[in-house]
């Protein structure tokens, strides 16, 4: 979607700010012994009281609210039964929908103590989106963001998962620029004013590619490694990116 005027950038904002603390809300919720479907249901409460709807649901018929992937799964992992436990790391996925406007965030959170290995993971992959939103903006080569991201990752010595990438939002879920790499690339594509996209690094401590798990939806890093994403929608402006997914 390309921005065009301010009432779809305040239908965008809404939504965004409203994936942005559905997120905020479950992972203060999170504790010892909850299930991952108990998560998610605190999830579905907060989309379901501010109008809107599950994109992942709605798009591709997701079993569930939100993606919450545990331990081993690095993405699109269905609630279930798992139960959380002290030192997991967890991630959380929220999309959604409002008046035909779609926004996508995501974070991986520390449940209780970590080691100090996935504690930095944890801090650096927050670090590895930022580093990839500050080359969002008018007249940029979509190429900048992943090759920003892969300098940092390999100066701090880790790996990025290959094969999910980061999309154009705004109107559905997945649109064109489809498949923004968030590795060092070759991409020919510029960035233009008011596009909306999502910036989405996996960094890892050893994966190299997400591969698909036995239900069909959840996927790990190859080689087996922990994986960390986070991620914001942006808009992109003459003067960088603007972050619509915000809690407020």
């Amino acid at each position: 979607m390309t921005i065009t005027n301010a009432e779809e950038l305040e239908g965008l904002t809404t939504i965004g700010r409203i994936v942005a603390n559905t997120m905020q809300a479950m992972a203060r919720a999170m504790e010892p012994g909850m299930t991952t479907q108990e998560l998610d249901g605190i999830g579905r409460q907060c989309l379901d009281a501010a109008g809107a709807r599950s994109a992942p649901e709605v798009t591709y018929a997701f079993p569930g609210a939100t993606c919450i992937s545990v331990g081993e799964a690095i993405a699109h992992g269905i609630p279930g039964d798992r139960i959380l436990a002290v030192g997991d790391l967890v991630n959380i996925d929220v999309s959604a929908e409002k008046g035909g406007f779609f926004a996508d965030t995501g974070a991986t959170f520390r449940l209780g103590n970590v080691s100090p290995e996935l504690d930095r993971l944890c801090r650096d992959g927050k670090r590895a989106m930022q580093v990839g939103i500050a080359e969002v903006g008018h007249g940029k080569p979509l190429s900048g963001i992943g090759r920003a991201i892969g300098r940092f990752a390999a100066k701090r010595g880790y790996t990025l998962i290959s094969n999910l990438a980061s999309h154009g939002i705004g109107r559905a879920l997945h649109e064109d620029p489809e498949e923004i790499a968030t590795w060092p690339n070759r991409d020919r594509r510029r960035i233009h004013r008011g596009l909306v996209l999502t910036v989405e690094p996996f960094l890892s401590l050893g994966g190299r590619v997400a591969v698909a798990g036995s239900d069909g939806w959840t996927l790990h890093a190859s080689p087996r490694a922990p994986a960390v994403q986070y991620e914001h929608t942006v808009v992109a402006t003459d003067r960088g990116a603007l972050v619509v997914t915000r809690p407020g």
